[in-house]
């Protein structure tokens, strides 16, 4: 019966290869997401022809897994691997002692180690599934010895699928024109996995990094000497807001055209007081937009006043001088407003914030993961980052205003 091994048919979205004249198409994915088995399927696609024993696009394969092992017993063997995913009349034979696979049409695939670069030089292709690159210990050794293969073919093409991890190569690749990329999570593939399994892994890493970048197929930036972590991150997740003295909204006004700038970062923390006497922060919401003109920016900004009932507005005016001030009240004229002109630099300011996080005093609640990716791109020399940290300044404004800030306290905002 065919419709089984009719894959278009059953294949999720993420699954199926993008349109256009790629070269590199990357598969990024969470755990069980069905990355194995949109790689298998693909060889599939580009080896197979119209009847067993016409000629496919491709003859001339290289299948690299991390190890031998790994790419004999899940790439090829493996429940969702090409032995498995191939027709009875269309199903490649092992060739054990040439460690290839052998199609009916004459096709062949061989297979090759990440930790042998060297195996590489030589051999050449027109075609290559790659699996897991991120976890090579080799990946840029390896990676480029298959580059100078796949010279055979009017256009080699190349398919990596993997779990996301922040590393060079893989980011590079990412990066380049022709490279497409589809993502998904775990639960993408649910009907295909245990529903105790997603259960018991959302309960354990959910709002983690291991989490995005496990269950969620997200690639997690980090950079060298960033003054927050994805451990500081995980360390702040967790706990029951408590009684919060004060609450107070943070913006930070874009700049220039709103339709090209960057966002306007606006977020939500409130104070409390520990045992010690110290004051604590539980930052509550990262409610940024970008693209809004003025008077919609300053609507989420006194919506989000309202909503949590701030003390006070904290606003940057370094871009807009007392035009921020103005545009915040023609929408709620109470709106308690205390304008901030920024004479350090973001480093600077940011620093006393992040070693806040490092003695444990921040907390965060869920849904903050726009946020933390900026926050793991800042180092002492600046933003790492593409545009500006407007996320990062939102944040670092409301917890001075919070631990260190002075002046009279703000009357409380009404709630409705």
């Amino acid at each position: 019966m065919a419709l089984p091994f009719l894959f278009e048919f059953w294949a999720h979205r993420h699954q199926l290869p993008p349109d256009g004249d790629w070269r590199a198409w990357v598969i990024l994915g969470g755990r069980g997401a069905g990355k194995t088995r949109a790689g298998a399927e693909w060889v599939r696609r580009q080896v197979e022809g119209a009847l067993p024993l016409s000629p496919g696009k491709s003859r001339r394969l290289a299948i690299i897994g991390e190890t031998f092992d790994q790419a004999r017993e899940v790439m090829v063997f493996g429940d969702s691997g090409i032995m498995a995913c191939s027709p009875p009349d269309r199903r490649p034979t092992w060739q054990a002692t040439r460690r290839c696979l052998v199609w009916p049409n004459g096709a062949e695939a061989m297979l090759f180690s990440a930790s042998e670069p060297e195996a590489l030089r030589g051999p050449q292709f027109d075609c290559a599934w790659v699996d897991e690159l991120a976890k090579w210990k080799k990946a840029r050794d390896t990676w480029d010895m298959l580059q100078f293969g796949l010279r055979l073919g009017a256009h080699p093409q190349v398919c990596v699928t993997t779990t996301p991890r922040n590393v060079g190569v893989l980011k590079e690749l990412m990066a380049v024109p022709s490279t497409v990329v589809t993502q998904a999570p775990t639960e993408a593939n649910r009907a295909n996995l245990a529903s105790s399994f997603l259960q018991e892994v959302r309960a354990r890493y959910a709002d983690t990094s291991l989490g995005r970048q496990e269950l969620d197929g997200m690639l997690l930036d980090e950079v060298d000497g960033a003054l927050w972590t994805r451990e500081m991150m995980d360390a702040a997740k967790g706990g029951l807001v408590p009684g919060l003295e004060r609450i107070v909204v943070a913006v930070d006004p874009p700049a220039g055209d709103t339709k090209r700038s960057d966002a306007c970062g606006i977020v939500v923390a409130g104070a409390w007081r520990a045992e010690d006497g110290r004051l604590h922060v539980h930052v509550l919401e990262d409610a940024s937009v970008r693209g809004m003109r003025p008077q919609g920016w300053a609507g989420v900004v006194a919506a989000a006043a309202k909503r949590w009932g701030a003390h006070r507005v904290v606003a940057e005016v370094n871009q807009g001088g007392a035009m921020v001030e103005e545009v915040l009240h023609q929408v709620d004229p109470d709106l308690p407003v205390r304008r901030v002109h920024a004479t350090d630099g973001k480093s600077a300011r940011a620093e006393p914030v992040a070693a806040l996080y490092e003695q444990g005093r921040v907390r965060h609640a869920g849904g903050l993961s726009e946020l933390e990716s900026q926050l793991c791109l800042m180092t002492p020399m600046g933003f790492e980052g593409q545009g500006s940290p407007d996320r990062v300044d939102a944040l670092v404004w409301a917890v001075t205003e919070l631990v260190f800030g002075r002046g009279p306290q703000a009357p409380r905002v009404r709630s409705a």
